[in-house]
C-alpha cells in the first residue's frame, strides 16, 4: 500500500469515527437545514414567540422542515415551548448554548472591524 492509500485510508477511517461520535456541533450542523434554521433564530428578537409556520415564514423554509428539526433544536436547548399554548408555540431558549451561540455570533461578526 502507498503512503498516499494509507493517508487516504486513514482520513477515511477518521471521518467516520468523527460521524459515528459527533461533537455537539458536528450532530447539530450534520443536517442540511439547520444553519438556515439557527441564523433565522439569531435575528429574532428577545422573547418572540412563534409557532411552526411563523418559524417557517421568518426563515425561508416549509413547516415541513422547521417539523422536521424542531426535537432537535429542543434537544440542543436552541428553543423552548412555551407552556400552555395550543397550537403549540416556540420562543428562542433561555440556556447556555443560546448565549454562547449569540456570543460567538457577534465575535463572527467583529471579525476584521
Amino acid at each position: 500500500m502507498s503512503s498516499t492509500e494509507h493517508t487516504e485510508g486513514g482520513r477515511e477511517q477518521k471521518k467516520e469515527l468523527r460521524k459515528d461520535h459527533p461533537s455537539g456541533w458536528f450532530h447539530l450542523t450534520q443536517h442540511d437545514a439547520i444553519p438556515i434554521l439557527v441564523d433565522a433564530l439569531l435575528d429574532l428578537p428577545p422573547n418572540r414567540e412563534f409557532n411552526k409556520t411563523e418559524f417557517a415564514e421568518h426563515a425561508g423554509v416549509t413547516r415541513q422542515t422547521v417539523g422536521n428539526y424542531t426535537d432537535l433544536l429542543l434537544e440542543v436547548e436552541l428553543i423552548e415551548e412555551v407552556p400552555n399554548t395550543s397550537p403549540r408555540r416556540y420562543r428562542v431558549a433561555d440556556s447556555d448554548v443560546v448565549r454562547e451561540l449569540f456570543e460567538l455570533n457577534s465575535a463572527l461578526n467583529n471579525v476584521g472591524k
